[in-house]
């Protein structure tokens, strides 16, 4: 392999032609060999670009979180074309497993080629009236109530005492919990910054204090994508 793409792919169904540039659109078409978290998916994905690609004659490979290094490392090291990781929602790398991929192929001198397209993360930060010069992604809290509650309370006072931006994320169909938890865990005078469906037609972006989230409708969340974060 001489180059490895990152290839990012839509936050919202639908929106492929608005939110991807012609670049990553151009790239999917000319490559064959593909690094994806679900096949399923990255089948379905392709097809909806409509760029008469034959999806049978592409080579999909598995890339999850519980992928062995030592055969990663072996399958890319015997690939001799050009190859791109395709990300479930995204960006590769980023809350994604593509991340081991990318460490393998700068072992082996391949090119890593990052290619622009919408992230989660980064546009809930955007969105948040936040610090973005110092801020960390802490991923998916824990699932135990008194784990999370205080997990929540830990991120509420770093975001206070160092100025920092807190982010994190939910299982989609907890959301409602996670909020609930928070409210209750959380001190009234507390921002919260949530977004959820990003770039889609339903997108929600909300900054308040504690005090006001909880007289917000949790059911607007349930199901949907979303970034949780804290900040000043």
């Amino acid at each position: 392999m001489k180059n490895l793409y990152l290839i990012p792919t839509v936050l919202a169904p639908d929106t492929q032609f608005s939110d991807l540039s012609p670049q990553v659109i151009e790239k999917i078409k000319e490559l064959n060999v593909f690094f994806v978290e679900n096949v399923k998916t990255a089948r379905r994905f392709i097809s909806s670009l409509k760029i008469g690609k034959v999806i049978d004659e592409i080579t999909f490979h598995e890339l999850t979180k519980d992928s062995d290094f030592d055969k990663t490392f072996e399958l890319i090291h015997q690939i001799e074309e050009d190859a791109g990781i395709l990300s479930e929602a995204g960006c590769p790398g980023i809350a994604d497993p593509g991340a081991l991929a990318v460490d393998i192929a700068h072992q082996l001198s391949i090119n890593v080629i990052p290619l622009v397209g919408p992230s989660s993360i980064l546009l809930a930060l955007m969105a948040s009236g936040f610090n973005g010069q110092s801020f960390t992604f802490h991923g998916y809290l824990p699932i135990d109530k008194k784990d999370r509650a205080r997990r929540i309370k830990e991120l509420e006072r770093i975001a206070h005492t160092t100025g920092q931006t807190q982010l994190f994320m939910e299982t989609p169909y907890r959301n409602r919990q996670m909020l609930d938890t928070i409210c209750k865990a959380c001190n009234a005078n507390t921002k919260l910054t949530i977004s959820a469906d990003l770039t889609s037609a339903d997108a929600i972006s909300k900054t308040m204090r504690i005090e006001r989230w909880k007289s917000f409708d949790g059911n607007r969340l349930h199901k949907k994508p979303a970034i949780f974060g804290f900040g000043n």
